[in-house]
């Protein structure tokens, strides 16, 4: 009884974290998504990344009645079921509401709608740098969204997280070596390395293209100030930059005197002027610069 219980709490809390809005956007997502696939990849027998561009070599090989909207379904659902544990049931619930709409839409574009997609790509013909290009930039605008709110539209982002530690990789080396034996295993069945390696691009593409929607383009930049000046140094950034930030004690490491560090977020454009004062106050300073792809504060929701 205190197990189903504790269930049934868990349920209701996941439940409350569910917003009308992000399904709303995954929506829009799983549209995109599904648009630069089936408008510039599949027509040209181009590969997307994950389990979309294994689903798209599936359809190639297997019966016509086998299509790729329906491997996107039979493949990833069990995954993302799979995978409910790690991930939690709003994030799977988001993620499999983004791809049977990805599906769906699939399915509509390719057989309902007055879309030629037979030959080539209706927007791009046959050129395939065109429509690797653009089939990644479109795929991943719709997988960034995805992630931005909070599920995920391929279940090679699951399986990456399930697997790569135990392997001893991280989660993005995963990703491209089963990207790398996709692509390999699409070459040997189509008997042709042209189309793998523009499928390449279109990984490259869509990756760079995920990181700038879920990271957003102007990242903010992590200042870490070794200094004897900490308490004059903040002032004076927190003057200029009307923030503050944080000093931490600290040893050196070869002279073992006590230092303190100054940890300061800036934004790109504010890097210069940030050195400028350091060095104004003291000339000695160490100063280390790190990205960071999102701040998150007490006020934040």
């Amino acid at each position: 009884m205190k197990t189903k219980s504790n269930l049934r709490a868990s349920l209701k809390r996941a439940l409350k974290e569910l917003k009308p809005i992000n399904f709303l956007l995954l929506a829009i997502a799983g549209i995109i998504n599904a648009f630069g696939v089936t408008i510039f990849l599949f027509p040209v027998k181009l590969y997307d990344s994950g389990i979309s561009g294994l689903s798209m070599l599936l359809d190639q090989v297997t019966p016509s009645v086998l299509t790729l909207p329906l491997f996107l379904i039979v493949i990833n659902f069990p995954i993302f079921v799979f995978g409910l544990k790690k991930q939690g049931l709003a994030f799977t619930l988001y993620s499999l509401f983004a791809i049977g709409v990805y599906s769906l839409t699939s399915y509509l574009i390719m057989n309902v709608l007055p879309i030629d997609i037979s030959i080539i790509s209706p927007l791009a013909g046959s050129d395939l740098l065109l429509c690797a290009v653009f089939g990644g930039v479109i795929s991943g605008i719709g997988s960034g969204l995805t992630i931005r709110f909070g599920g995920a539209i391929d279940g090679i982002d699951v399986l990456s997280v399930i697997f790569a530690k135990k392997i001893g990789v991280s989660i993005g080396t995963f990703v491209m070596i089963f990207n790398l034996i996709l692509y390999t295993v699409c070459g040997i069945v189509i008997k042709s390395w042209i189309l793998p390696l523009y499928s390449i691009v279109t990984y490259f593409v869509g990756s760079k293209t995920v990181n700038f929607i879920v990271e957003g383009f102007n990242r903010s930049k992590c200042a870490m100030i070794v200094t004897t000046y900490a308490a004059e140094i903040t002032d004076a950034l927190s003057k200029q930059f009307g923030s503050g930030g944080t000093i931490v004690n600290a040893m050196g490491g070869y002279s073992k005197e006590e230092k303190t560090i100054v940890y300061y977020i800036v934004n790109h454009f504010q890097i210069n002027k940030l050195k400028q004062i350091v060095r104004s106050i003291d000339k000695n300073a160490f100063i280390s610069l790190q990205d960071v792809s999102d701040t998150i504060r007490k006020t934040d929701k």
